[in-house]
């Protein structure tokens, strides 16, 4: 059975003002997680505690500092705060972190941005290791969303992924930003699936519900599991309809 995750940054915003509020909504409408972007805005002791009470997991989490890892000056802060990430991570139970590669920075070339990446993926699987926590190198999208970002493209980010060569680094792969990309998942994913540590999703055009656009969501699911994915399904979306009960038939209607 496929298991979902509610990203509370956008889904029971209006219904809860506090975090802790919207877990127990995510927990009311059946889904098995929760997820959310930043911890360091966040009342941890409050989110740990109603997780205990719910039972409900937590997914993933933004590994901070969200700063550039294009920019090589950059990695020593990156790496310090994720080591502080993972620390949150273990704590809450979460077993993803998910990272940005940063803009596409004029005064480096793309290849030696790339390096950039490289460098400090590399680092972060050593201090992963043997921590059951995965990091999730994120493309999105350049049309849209994320104008001057430097990973676009989810072939990119999985030859990237490949260069490192360390089991726990991945990406997080969201079906939205490579459908807004022009992609096409058997294409881009190909035989490496086992590569993607966590799956979001969002309709086109609006990043809104599933269901309200013209993504092929299911398929596209369909596809990734049965061709090695095995994880969770990230539920990022701007909801139209905010309730429990919206949000259960988008679960029902991606569970086929």
């Amino acid at each position: 059975m496929r298991q979902f995750s509610a990203c509370i940054e956008w889904l029971f915003a209006r219904e809860g003002d506090q975090f802790a509020d919207r877990i127990r909504l995510a927990h009311q409408a059946g889904l098995s997680a929760v997820e959310f972007w930043r911890w360091t805005n966040k009342d941890l002791d409050a989110i740990a505690s109603v997780i205990e009470e719910t039972g409900i997991a937590v997914s993933g989490i933004v590994a901070e500092p969200m700063i550039a890892l294009t920019n090589p000056a950059n990695k020593d802060a990156w790496l310090e705060g994720l080591q502080a990430s993972a620390g949150v991570a273990e704590r809450l139970g979460a077993t993803v972190l998910i990272a940005q590669a940063g803009d596409d920075l004029p005064e480096f070339s793309r290849a030696e941005q790339r390096e950039a990446l490289l460098s400090a993926l590399s680092a972060a699987s050593d201090i992963l290791s043997g921590s059951g926590i995965r990091l999730g190198l994120e493309p999105l999208n350049t049309r849209i969303d994320h104008v001057g970002y430097y990973l676009s493209s989810t072939a990119e980010g999985l030859d990237i992924i490949d260069e490192v060569g360390q089991p726990e680094i991945g990406i997080v792969y969201d079906i939205y930003h490579s459908a807004v990309m022009g992609e096409r998942t058997e294409d881009v994913v190909g035989k490496r699936a086992d590569r993607i540590v966590h799956v979001h999703v969002a309709d086109h055009p609006g990043r809104n519900d599933p269901g309200t656009g013209s993504i092929d969501l299911l398929n596209r699911l369909n596809w990734l599991f049965a061709h090695g994915y095995s994880g969770r399904v990230g539920l990022e979306y701007r909801p139209k309809t905010e309730d429990v009960e919206a949000v259960r038939a988008v679960v029902k209607s991606l569970s086929a």
